[in-house]
């Protein structure tokens, strides 16, 4: 009887350790799903069912929230709704005129004035890499007009907007007059617009859209990314391969022509997207489906890319590593196997960045980096991110 009574009095903790372990294995299993689950997902119209991107081609973003097992919440999941599964690859090379939205300052300096050193702009809490907007409620959008508005101060305090970090922000700035000169300035260097090669990626023939670079146009001393004004699209002629050797990355070098093919629409981290005027020279292929990430393999695929008089060609590479899906750029590490390419750039080269990576008869994405360290290895986006983008969110 007693030891009856004993067994009696264990049962309620034999119990609670039951529970306790079934409570840890229900939280691990809902912390590995939420390790494995992505923040975010590519999907066609067809997939999504009753939701659809729109006629024109720009994707549709969705918020839905992943359940385990239908019933427990994990995260909520981004979702990008393409409208396109079939895509034109391209791979020539274009050229790019680029004019920003605003001004960059690239450079802060000190004006020598008849009291010294002064940098009414550094004082005034301005920082490389801003982007100034307006002066004295007046949009600035042009060197020219920024300097016009400085000079027309006369010395005295000007109203600056300006954006950092997306983040609209204004000050009070007060020109100096400059001893060398004799011209009213603020000490800062800006830039307002650039120019160069790339390859295009795809072109879509239902909306005449096309995408490039695999990465945004980016200004060359701060590094950030360009904010757009307007933008077009020239044919290019290539003059010149620099080949690439380690530590010395490569470039394509071409002669720009005047006749405007196209226009930029968009700049972001994940590529340059426009619409053409007419149907890029040499690109008249057929369509071929996309090949979303989890379609990606580590081994052979291949690139296209124009290079010379010859037109765009086909080249064998070596997808050897699938890295971060989110990581802007750099989705997958590519390494170039083709001897003749290898024989003409030496890999991978500034102007080849946009360049189509195929892959078991699909386009899983583009070439966007080279490894400053070997010239035969860089990096590419998956063809997923580049048309989540389309519509200029970053």
């Amino acid at each position: 009887m007693q030891l009856l009574k004993e067994k009696r009095r264990k049962i309620p903790s034999v119990i609670v350790r039951v529970l306790a372990v079934m409570y840890c294995l229900a939280v691990m299993v809902v912390g590995v799903a939420e390790y494995t689950v992505p923040d975010s997902v590519t999907v066609t119209k067809e997939e999504i069912g009753t939701v659809s991107a729109n006629a024109s081609g720009v994707n549709t973003k969705l918020s839905v929230e992943a359940k385990l097992f239908g019933v427990v919440p994990i995260k909520n999941i981004d979702v990008s709704v393409i409208p396109d599964t079939k895509l034109v690859p391209c791979g020539n090379v274009f050229g790019v005129k680029f004019f920003t939205k605003g001004v960059m300052v690239v450079r802060l300096t000190e004006i020598e004035t008849k009291n010294g050193f002064v940098s009414p702009a550094g004082e005034a809490g301005i920082c490389e890499g801003d982007i100034i907007r307006s002066v004295n409620g007046m949009s600035v959008n042009t060197v020219e007009e920024m300097a016009n508005a400085v000079e027309s101060s006369k010395g005295g305090e000007i109203a600056v907007t300006y954006i950092r970090n997306n983040e609209e922000k204004s000050c009070i700035m007060k020109p100096h007059l400059s001893l060398s000169d004799k011209k009213y300035k603020t000490g800062i260097w800006v830039r307002d617009s650039t120019a160069g090669i790339g390859t295009m990626t795809y072109y879509n023939p239902r909306t005449k859209s096309f995408a490039g670079l695999g990465h945004g146009i980016c200004d060359v001393d701060t590094g950030l990314l360009m904010p757009l004004l307007t933008g077009s699209v020239v044919d290019v002629e290539i003059t010149d391969i620099i080949k690439g050797r380690r530590g010395s990355p490569g470039e394509l070098k071409g002669s720009f022509d005047t006749v405007k093919l196209g226009e930029v629409v968009n700049n972001t981290s994940h590529g340059v997207y426009g619409v053409m005027d007419k149907e890029p020279y040499d690109v008249a292929g057929n369509a071929i489906e996309i090949g979303f990430r989890d379609e990606v393999k580590v081994g052979k695929a291949s690139i296209l890319c124009e290079l010379d008089e010859s037109g765009i060609n086909e080249y064998e590479i070596e997808i050897t590593k699938i890295k971060n899906a989110d990581e802007d750029g750099k989705n997958m590490l590519i390494t170039v196997t083709d001897e003749r390419l290898l024989e003409k750039t030496g890999g991978i080269v500034q102007g080849m960045s946009g360049s189509p990576i195929i892959q078991n008869g699909k386009i899983i994405g583009a070439v966007t980096h080279v490894l400053v360290s070997d010239s035969k290895k860089g990096y590419g986006i998956f063809i997923e991110n580049m048309l989540s983008n389309e519509n200029g969110a970053d």
